[in-house]
């Protein structure tokens, strides 16, 4: 037990990282694998913090954007927060905090790579957004979290805001999913003087956003803002909304 407890206080030590409940940090940082292989073990493994630090991050990070961003439509903040949110982005944190080799984890799994892929790496991180919530609060974990995510949310700018909305969804439905979204006009309401024009777009088998402007160039680019703004339903997170 020592050999672990040395390992939680040279990780916590190195990332600025206080805990006034230490097995908080030991169980973030305690993978499936290693329960599996370690009968006497009598705490639980990081998936439920995972889940809560999931949560957490979601929620700062929205209440970050929304005070910062204060002209951006929330098509834009969405995009911005699944960049920021994203399995990638947030195992190169982990990465740059050396969660890999603090992991507590079974033999089998360190020998096929557990230590480096990126889903594990990625939920750790989670796990330990979860585990200093419970620990302190909210606070804490803007404090810890928002330093490393500078340079991130600079490169998810670029991304997000210096493209138009129409190329945003392609790249993203093609990383997500290897398709590309389709548009369709449904309406053209109004005189020929004054169209309204109202264009929906498809992602695979589901409808996934819808907009209207006075042309289709425009009413297509305001339904792929509508998309990105229900990113986690076609990522397949949620099952999309129906629209009208």
């Amino acid at each position: 037990m020592q050999n672990v407890d040395e390992i939680m206080d040279a990780f916590a030590q190195r990332n600025g990282l206080s805990f006034r409940d230490r097995a908080l940090l030991r169980t973030a940082l305690t993978h499936r694998s290693y329960l599996n292989e370690h009968a006497d073990v009598d705490w639980e493994d990081n998936e439920r913090l995972e889940y809560l630090g999931d949560a957490v991050l979601d929620f700062m990070l929205a209440d970050y954007l929304y005070e910062n961003f204060p002209n951006a439509p929330e098509g834009e903040l969405t995009a911005l927060r699944a960049a920021l949110v994203r399995r990638e982005t947030l195992s190169r944190l982990a990465i740059r905090l050396d969660v890999g080799p603090a992991l507590l984890m079974g033999h089998g799994e360190v020998e096929t790579g557990g230590r480096q892929r990126s889903a594990t790496l990625c939920a750790a991180f989670e796990a330990l957004v979860g585990a200093l919530y419970l620990d302190q609060d909210l606070s804490a974990v803007s404090d810890w979290v928002l330093p490393m995510m500078q340079a991130e949310l600079a490169m998810a700018k670029v991304e997000v805001v210096d493209k138009d909305p129409k190329s945003r969804l392609q790249e993203m439905a093609q990383a997500a999913l290897g398709v590309t979204p389709r548009y369709r006009t449904v309406a053209a309401d109004g005189p020929d003087h004054a169209k309204t024009f109202r264009v929906q777009v498809a992602i695979g088998d589901a409808l996934c956003g819808e907009g209207e402007g006075p042309n289709k160039q425009v009413a297509a680019q305001n339904a792929a803002l509508d998309a990105l703004a229900r990113v986690d339903e076609w990522r397949g997170e949620r099952k999309p909304a129906a629209h009208d």
